[in-house]
């Protein structure tokens, strides 16, 4: 059966929903198909992975194991992999491609690999490196989202390709480092860094994903491929082999203008980074005929996007602390319009650059979009050199240091306990579970503590006393302060437990948040000065929560600030049932039909006393599963300990004295 475009589509879907059962299966306690449903589709993908010959990336027939190594062998390269030569301007393009037809496709902007097949199995993948040696990534290449494990051409294959991350995953890997410092500066980074790790389990958890864009070699039984002398011809295959090919189009001299103006259109949507495009000519002998220069070859070449400058006039330094107590000065000037875009700020990035760009309130500069999409100063026109550095940090006052790493110099606060330092607790303190706050999101609350407009919990609550900056900040506007200020003032009615919850206590959930306001009743007073030994006498907190809880209300400014907080809040006492449940716990599993989720009958369990755990044990009352007959590793663990399976209804009339 021949891998056609259809059949490779259905192949990744399959592979996509079956992994998405399986992670909501086994690591987020949720089923979203049945037993049945999921034999079925993982049949159908299997018989095509027989019938194709092939297994697509990411297949759920084929797990590749985990690997960690001391170092990456080196490699040299066959030939030398050389650069492209580049232009900026368009019409050269057009004379550079005369009378031929040429592919004109996204120059990406990640990390080159070379791949090489053999019998159809993925047996050796290599970095560009110098060019002339590179690193032996073979194992961490297995586990791209999106390279093809086993392919149906069984001669020897080997192609190039563009490792990239997208801006996506890139985005939501950062966020998750708190170190600002720490963080990635953009996508290239992270893909190179990621690539060449050492434990490819960390390269599987980073989202790399690979894109043909040349094909250098297919042989079998000592004899070449004849694509027709076409490299679309050459794209074509390996699309049908199930590689990702870099996007491209077909041109001529008289629509390449066009071409170019489509693809500038699309690129600051599009998800996979980018610096440029490459035109190649369609006819391979006639490439190769041209032979190649020291440095590039002739049969290609690459297009950078001519920077569009404006210039403007620098109207501040705002300088902005993070939660590693760097201080980073952003630009603020006159709005000017770039690549389709208004913009007004751009980080300075550290105070040698600061220095070197001799910026002064007044001066006259340029700036312009890296890559089209990220606004960076170009030049100062004018040199004044009369920005201050400043010696206290604009959030807590503290005092500032200048901190030398290598040749940069960056600005610090000194004060360990700056606010700006809490980002992390502040935005804990708005999240769903805990106060619920919409419009605060982690960078919004970094904008506002930069500014001062937070210092403390109850400023949230007094934001309005900031009307006007906050409408003109960048990203906001009259509609979306609004909306933030109904938002707040829906927050000042709480329940206990999330309002406990939301102060961040160490291993305070909010599941341990309503034990320990149960029992003491939603008396605020007395819960504030338990003691950790008290605490930890009530069933399911133990020593170390009572610890953490003690020691929280112990610190004379947490208080403080807790008593601020409690006057700008009206606590509602949850509403709670008879406790039937008192002492029994319960697991729940799969879907529900007369609950809107497991949480909303989690909820109900907890008003009647009851617990919900995550796993079944000798304790379980009963596991709560409409699909008693599953196969599932509850299912079988409730009976290997004897522990009733029932169903939603069941548990409703016989537990919660509830008709279905």
């Amino acid at each position: 059966m021949a891998a056609n475009k259809e059949t490779i589509h259905r192949m990744r879907e399959l592979s996509q929903k079956l992994n998405e059962a399986s992670k909501a299966y086994y690591a987020q306690d949720r089923e979203i198909m049945s037993n049945r449903e999921y034999d079925a589709l993982y049949d159908e993908l299997e018989s095509l992975e027989q019938e194709t010959g092939m297994v697509l990336a990411g297949s759920p027939t084929m797990r590749v194991g985990y690997e960690a190594v001391d170092e990456l062998p080196k490699e040299a390269h066959e030939s030398p992999m050389l650069s492209l030569g580049k232009t900026k301007e368009r019409e050269e393009l057009v004379s550079w491609l005369g009378d031929k037809d040429g592919l004109l496709s996204w120059k990406l902007d990640g990390l080159t690999i070379v791949l090489t097949y053999q019998n159809g199995a993925l047996v050796k993948a290599v970095t560009r490196g110098n060019g002339e040696v590179g690193e032996v990534i073979t194992n961490n290449a297995r586990v791209f989202q999106n390279i093809p494990l086993k392919i149906t051409y069984q001669g020897e294959l080997i192609l190039r390709g563009e490792a990239v991350i997208t801006y996506g995953d890139f985005e939501a890997i950062n966020s998750r480092i708190a170190d600002v410092e720490a963080r990635y500066k953009n996508p290239r980074n992270l893909c190179s860094g990621s690539v060449r790790q050492l434990n490819n389990q960390i390269t599987a958890e980073r989202n790399v994903r690979f894109y043909a864009f040349s094909l250098v070699q297919a042989q079998e039984n000592g004899a070449s491929v004849d694509f027709d002398n076409s490299r679309e011809k050459q794209y074509e295959f390996l699309a049908a082999q199930g590689f990702d090919v870099v996007q491209y189009v077909r041109v001529k001299q008289d629509t390449i203008i066009e071409a170019v103006a489509d693809y500038e259109n699309r690129v600051e949507t599009y998800e996979v980074p980018s610096d440029g495009l490459v035109l190649i000519y369609d006819d391979i002998e006639y490439g190769r005929s041209l032979g190649r220069t020291a440095k590039f070859p002739r049969d290609s070449i690459a297009f950078k996007w001519a920077d569009e400058v404006r210039e403007t006039v620098l109207k501040e330094i705002e300088w902005s602390p993070s939660r590693t107590g760097l201080i980073n000065p952003i630009a603020i000037f006159e709005p000017v319009e770039l690549e389709g875009t208004t913009v007004s700020r751009a980080s300075v990035h550290n105070i040698s650059i600061l220095k070197g760009l001799r910026l002064g309130i007044g001066d006259r500069i340029t700036v312009y979009k890296a890559n089209m999409i990220i606004p960076q100063i170009d030049e100062n026109l004018t040199n004044s050199d009369t920005i201050e550095i400043p010696e206290h940090c604009p959030v807590c006052g503290g005092d500032t240091q200048l901190r030398a790493v290598g040749e940069v110099q960056s600005l610090y606060c000194t004060n360990p306990d700056c606010e700006a330092k809490k980002i992390k607790s502040f935005t804990h303190f708005v999240g769903r579970d805990a106060m619920n706050i919409d419009g605060l999101s982690e960078a919004t609350l970094e904008k506002f503590i930069a500014k001062g407009f937070i210092h403390q919990y109850r400023d949230i609550f007094h934001l309005e006393e900031h009307c006007d900056a906050i409408i003109a900040m960048e990203g906001f506007g009259k509609k979306s302060y609004n909306r933030l200020i109904e938002s707040i003032d829906a927050a000042r009615t709480v329940e206990l437990p999330k309002l406990i919850y939301s102060l961040g206590i160490p291993n305070i959930g909010l599941a341990n948040a309503k034990v320990i306001c149960r029992f003491y009743d939603y008396d605020l007073e007395v819960m504030r000065k338990a003691g950790a030994e008290e605490l930890s006498a009530i069933d399911g907190i133990g020593e170390v929560i009572g610890r953490a809880f003690e020691d929280y209300f112990a610190v004379g400014q947490n208080g403080e600030r807790f008593d601020n907080l409690l006057k700008e809040l009206t606590i509602k006492r949850e509403e709670t049932d008879a406790q039937t449940l008192a002492g029994k716990t319960f697991v729940v599993t799969g879907s529900l039909v007369h609950f809107d989720s497991r949480n909303a009958l989690k909820d109900l369990i907890e008003k009647r006393g009851g617990k919900v755990a995550g796993s079944v044990s000798a304790k379980t009352v009963c596991l709560i599963n409409n699909d008693i007959a599953s196969s599932s590793s509850k299912n079988k663990k409730a009976k290997e300990l004897d522990v009733p399976i029932v169903t939603e209804e069941q548990f409703m009339a016989d537990y919660l004295d509830m008709q279905p």
